[in-house]
């Protein structure tokens, strides 16, 4: 049974979205497809990733925003139709790979800093 799911895992993951690397800290930028009546846009969803669980098909990422003072997790399967692209606005310097600490913050508290890019020297 386990060999079976791994073959029809595989053909779905040939066809998989070219989606960027991000990992917990990371702010991003999700467009998700909203489908209205028969009208369909497309939504933002910019928020702090909190926690990438499992891996292939299976695969889901958390999303959280403050939006209006109210803090907002939004859960997204990897492989959902629904997801336009994903956009990485800011990497996060994290230590762990869940970051639900960040429920119990607000405010200043909550900031994650910014990972530092390596300084390259110019040729000579």
């Amino acid at each position: 049974m386990s060999n079976l799911l791994k073959i029809v895992e595989q053909d779905y993951l040939a066809v998989q979205k070219a989606l960027p690397e991000f990992k917990a800290g990371d702010t991003i930028n999700v467009h998700v497809k909203i489908k209205e009546g028969a009208k369909e846009r497309i939504q933002q969803y910019q928020g702090l990733v909190i926690q990438k669980r499992n891996s292939g098909n299976g695969a889901s990422f958390t999303v959280r925003k403050i939006s209006a003072g109210i803090a907002v997790e939004r859960i997204f399967p990897t492989m959902s139709p629904f997801i336009d692209k994903i956009e990485v606005l800011r990497a996060g310097a994290v230590r762990r790979a869940r970051l639900f600490y960040l429920r119990d913050k607000t405010g200043k508290n909550a900031r994650i800093k910014e990972k530092k890019k390596p300084v390259v020297e110019a040729a000579k």
